[in-house]
Order: C-alpha cells, then structure tokens, then sequence
C-alpha cells in the first residue's frame, strides 16, 4: 500500500493507494505537532494499520517554518578571511524602494558566530594562502563552548576547488563536535559562482538540517514502532521526492516543497484527461499558489525565502494570502480587505464552529449558500451558518450594504487577488491564458473557478475526482529527483564541448549511484542534462537542454533562440558564456494506475440529484452528489456538486460533464 500525505495549514489530506484503488481521508491538522494529525489519519485510513504501509511520501513545512519563525538549529559559519560579514552585505538591495528606514529580514546566523580562516585560492582552483589548521582549531574551540549545533562552511572559490571546505568538515569530525550531516559545505549544497547566494543557501541549509533530522527520525520511529520497514519519501520544492536519508543531508530542498505537489498531480490528472497546456488553481485554507504547465511543469533556478536568497531548482509557483481563512476586514479607510491573514484551522473560520470570531472567504461561501451545513465534509462536520451571518451582518451594516452584498464582495476581492497571480504566470511570463485549461482543486479552488476563469477568458475548467486532496495524490505519482550542478563558467569555445562531456560523465557516476542508493532500477532511471548560458556581459542566464549533444553550433543556436522566445529578441552577434551545468536525475516510482472508464447506455444523473434550493442572495441552484454522477453526465449551471473533500460551485451560464477518468469538464454555454 502507497500513501500520499499532505499536511497543510488547515487540514490533512491523504490519499492510499491500494492496488491503484484510491482511498481518500481529510482531517484538521494540529499546528503544535504536525506529525499528529498525519499519524492518527494513516491509522484511520490503512486497513491493518501502520504495518501495512509500503510507501509514505510526505510533504512537509518543517524547514518552511523553522526558517520563517526562526526556530532552527544554533548555526555557525565558517569562510574565507575578509568575508565574515557576507550574509549582512549581501547584494544591498533594498526591499522596498522608496522605504526612508527599511526593515531587513534578522540574519540567521549572528555576527558572533560568523567566523573567518585564513586560506585563499584564485578562480582557477589554485591554492594561494593554504588553510590555517592552528586558526581552524581555535574557531572550533569557540563552537564548541557556544553550543552550536550546526555550521556551514563557504570559502572563496571552493565551487572550483572543495579541498579547504572538505578539510574544516574532516577536523570538526576528528575532535567529534559534530556529525557529518551537521556540517554543510557550499560546494556540496550549491557548487556555482555567486557568493553570496551560495553563503546563504549553505546557511539556510545548516540552519534546518537539525530540525528536519529531528522531525523525520520521530516519524520514522512512529512508522516503524511495530517492527515495520515503512519507506518515507519527502516532497523537494522542484517537485521530486526523495529519501527521508537524504533530506536530513539535503533539507533545504524541503523548504518551498508545499505547493509543488499539487502541481504535480494536477499535471498527472490534466495529461490523463487529454489536457497538457493548464494552469494550476489550488486554494487551500491559508493561500492561494498557481502555476502555468504549457506542457510540462516549469521550474525555476532561484527564490527567496523571507527576503533570504535561495538558489536551488524549484517549480515556479506564485503564492499569495488568499484561501479559504483569509480574513475580512475593514481598513482604517473603510475599505474592504481579504488576507494575507488566515484564520488558519485553530480556530478557524466562524462557520466552523471551533470558537472562530474573524470573518473569513469561508464564511461568505457559507452565507452564498456554496458551502452546504448538511453536506460539508461528507455530512461529518456541521456548519455554524447562525454566528456567521450574525458576524457579516455587523460587517455589511458597517458597509451600508446587504448580507449577500457584503458576503459576494469578500468573494469578488478574493478573486481578483486571484487574477493578478494567475496573470503573473501566465501573460507576464508571455502566454496567453485563453489557451490553457484552468485545473482548480484545494478544499476551495472548485469554488471559485468560474468566476477566476470568466474574468481571463479562460474556456475550460477541470475539476478533479478529489480535488481537495490533490496534493496528497501528487506525493503519490512524484518520481525521485535529484539535481546536479558544476559551475564552468567562460566564453564558449572550440573546447566547450570536450570539457562539458567529460563533466556530465562524471555527473552521471554520481547520479548512477544514488539513484540505486533510493531504490530505483537502473531502468527507470532519466537523466535530463542543461547548461546554463548567458550573452558576454549579461548579468543573469537561462537554462539550454543538451538533449544529447554539446556542439557548439546546436547549443549556441538553442540559447539564441530560447533568448528571443523568452525576451522578444537575440544578439545572435555577441559571444555566448557557459555559466554552469545541470544535471537532473530522475527515477521513476510505482504509481497507482488509473483507467478511463466508458459512460453507460443510459446516462442520467437522477441518481445524483438531491433538489433544489434557493441561496441567500436569491440563486437557485441544483444539488448533486458528486459520486453519484455517472460517466458522461452533464450539470447546468447554478449548480452544487458534494463530496467529502470539496463542494464544486458551477456557477450560471456553465454546464459540468463526467469524464472517463470521473473529472468534471466544466465549460461556459
């Protein structure tokens, strides 16, 4: 049995596969102990329990929250003479322009435990100054007595040259301060150019590795308390999985890993169904993260975290505060706002009845009459609709509007915070939406995908089988992914090619072996090679596939042209530079298998429909149990849609079909 995971802000979702048959369980999550609410719905959900588990692929914000909350591990940091104030210069950026007094994120390392060695090599490799072993032990000394529980090490040129890092990793380990995994060195984390992204990328990752070893160990031990041998595999923020071995040593890749699993499995759904140019609509209980697929996932070389550099690969993905808890309220201009603030699931919104006071984007679904009391969670959660329409009619009086005036217009401002993020992805970045198909899922996306697709023209909607736990179904069908980088940064020449073929060699012994080390077959085993280029006196690169050949005509000809489709024009005159290259692994895991199924001879939905009602705001609308519907079954719009996971919300003027695969085709009339 295989099982899907996701813990979010509100609720867990998880998804078990057994025999390709899907079983789907959602319960509240408990913020003070994630683990918890995973551990008691894997009970619930596993017929046999625990022991009977094969697989558990997780997605997890442990490094996430450490980093935002400042709770990782005491972290020291160890480079180059000169450079101890690395992460405080950074890039001098400011964050907001025209701020007289700008507030910078707190280091996270402090000044006192920033430390810096004599050594020095050039850009070539070669060592100039060697490594002070007397200078290193008494830096070691003082991290010693200061209790430190982690350190990254980033010397100048050590991406070229990593024998000074792998010497300090070497002597902290002989006097036994700490454990391999407790020492991160920048040419293992991020072997490229560019220091100070490097420093604190190494940073970030010392600063985690303590937490993220200490989360994964308790659940292990959990999993595996009767004598299991439950294989854990943890969500990267690229979309891959991995080892929960290798995330303690690598756990940084976790940090932006929240949403990448949606997109994941929506893409798996949306290629099944026919449709493989979409854009992801997941609105959960805290935010909303979209994303554009034309044709397959796009992943990004870099982000930030809290306003900290973070170079690794990772999908790219637009997050902004607005979910189902996002709080309403009235600015001290009287204006209506909603989010980035979330009621969150303790205590949630105030149709929740959990002692929630704020009102939420919930409460007005709930006042429009789109969230049913007696259909809500499968009938096993009741709604509180009396404290809620108590509290938005004090919130419309103040506005000198109507309950549903007032409850349409926390919908309306939502959605257009919708927009603008989906526009981010999509028209900023060149393509057209109307080309694409919006794929909604989260507890909420099925609720506000007509409205988010009428407003950019998007034709067609696609509403998974379970879209409230896509997430969790994503960590079901995630292949291991594991990423490589060399930086070889120069002109292009006639040797290029020589020395990029003998690098990916090497690249690939190395990929080889850990793949197998994941449990992977050497015939599930893809290897995507790239090179990173840029025109001589370009500041930042883009990414070439190989797709097997280094020539330099081919490779030259590719960036020229992927420079002119990504910004409208190519220099085709200048000299080209190679900057780094990248090679990405892929293993393929067992997926649940999911077959089209053939509509009936007699297609009716009669089955399914439960009535009619009338919405507060005076719509009325038809009711229907999801499950119930046959293949081939078409809906007419204002209509409600139930299951256990989310309500789907097809609003007037659309009509609904069942595919084979049991997703709801939603398209305007």
């Amino acid at each position: 049995m295989l099982v899907g995971v996701d813990i979010g802000g509100t609720f867990t979702d998880l998804v078990l596969s057994i025999d390709g048959h899907l079983k789907i369980h959602k319960l509240l999550s408990t913020p003070a102990n994630p683990a918890q609410a995973m551990l008691d719905g894997l009970e619930i959900i596993t017929p046999g329990g625990l022991s009977a588990l094969e697989r558990v692929s997780h997605g997890s914000t442990v490094a996430t929250n450490a980093i935002l909350e400042r709770k990782g591990a005491k972290t020291a940091l160890i480079t180059t003479q000169g450079f101890r104030d690395l992460l405080f210069i950074g890039r001098q950026n400011r964050p907001q322009l025209y701020a007289l007094q700008p507030q910078l994120p707190p280091p996270l390392i402090p000044p006192h435990w920033c430390y810096e060695i004599p050594e020095r090599l050039d850009y070539t490799g070669k060592i100039l100054t060697p490594l002070d072993m007397t200078a290193l032990d008494h830096v070691l000394d003082d991290i010693a007595a200061q209790g430190i529980e982690s350190v990254a090490v980033c010397f100048l040129y050590s991406y070229v040259n990593a024998a000074h890092e792998q010497a300090v990793r070497q002597r902290i380990l002989e006097r036994g301060l700490l454990q391999e995994w407790q020492v991160a060195l920048s040419s293992e984390v991020l072997p490229e150019f560019r220091e100070y992204e490097r420093a604190s990328t190494a940073a970030l990752d010392a600063y985690v590795r303590p937490v993220m070893s200490h989360y994964l160990s308790t659940l292990e031990e959990r999993l595996n308390a009767n004598g299991s041998r439950v294989s854990l595999r943890i969500m990267k923020s690229d979309g891959g999985v991995m080892s929960a071995g290798r995330a303690r040593q690598q756990a940084i890749q976790t940090a932006l890993s929240g949403p990448a699993a949606g997109v994941i499995g929506a893409f798996h759904v949306a290629k099944l169904a026919g449709y493989d140019h979409i854009i992801t609509l997941d609105i959960g209980g805290t935010s909303t993260d979209v994303a554009i697929c034309p044709g397959a996932p796009v992943r990004r070389p870099e982000s930030e975290i809290d306003g900290l550099p973070l170079r690794i690969r990772l999908l790219d993905i637009e997050t902004i505060g607005a979910g189902g808890g996002s709080i309403a309220r009235l600015d001290a201009g009287g204006a209506l706002r909603v989010g980035p603030e979330s009621a969150g699931s303790t205590p949630g919104p105030i149709c929740y009845g959990r002692g929630g006071t704020s009102i939420t984007v919930s409460d007005a679904n709930a006042v429009l009459g789109r969230l049913d009391p007696d259909h809500f969670l499968g009938g096993s959660m009741t709604l509180d609709l009396a404290n809620t329409q108590t509290a938005i009619n004090s919130l419309a009086s103040d506005m000198k509007l109507s309950v549903e005036a007032a409850a349409a217009g926390i919908i309306d401002i939502a959605n257009v915070s919708i927009d603008r993020a989906v526009r981010r992805v999509s028209v900023a970045r060149g393509y057209d939406p109307r080309g694409f198909t919006l794929l909604a899922f989260g507890g909420a996306g099925p609720l506000h995908a007509c409205e988010v697709a009428a407003r950019l023209d998007i034709p067609r909607v696609l509403i998974p089988r379970y879209p409230g736990v896509l997430c969790a179904f994503g960590l079901l069908v995630a292949n291991v992914a594991l990423d490589y980088s060399r930086s070889v940064l120069g002109l292009y020449t006639d040797g290029t090619a020589t020395r990029l073929d003998a690098l990916i060699s090497e690249m690939l012994l190395q990929a080889k072996m850990e793949l197998t080390q994941e449990g992977i077959a050497e015939a599930d085993m893809i290897f995507r090679p790239s090179v990173d280029m840029r025109y001589q006196g370009q500041a930042y690169e883009l990414s070439v596939g190989l797709s097997g050949t280094t020539s330099q005509t081919a490779l030259v000809d590719s960036f020229h042209n992927l420079h002119e489709q990504t910004y409208g024009h190519a220099l085709r005159q200048r000299a080209v530079e190679v900057v780094n290259l990248r090679l990405q692994a892929i293993g393929i895991v067992e997926k649940p298998e999911l077959l089209a199924e053939q509509p009936t001879e007699n297609i009716s939905s009669s089955a399914a429909y439960l009535g009619n009602k009338i919405s507060p705001a005076g719509e009325e609308m038809a009711l229907y149990e999801r499950d119930q519907l046959p293949i081939g079954a078409t809906v007419v719009g204002p209509a409600l849609t139930f299951q256990f996971d989310s309500t789907v919300y097809i609003a007037s003027g659309w009509h609904a079909r069942v595919d084979g695969y049991r997703n709801l085709i939603l398209e305007r009339q």
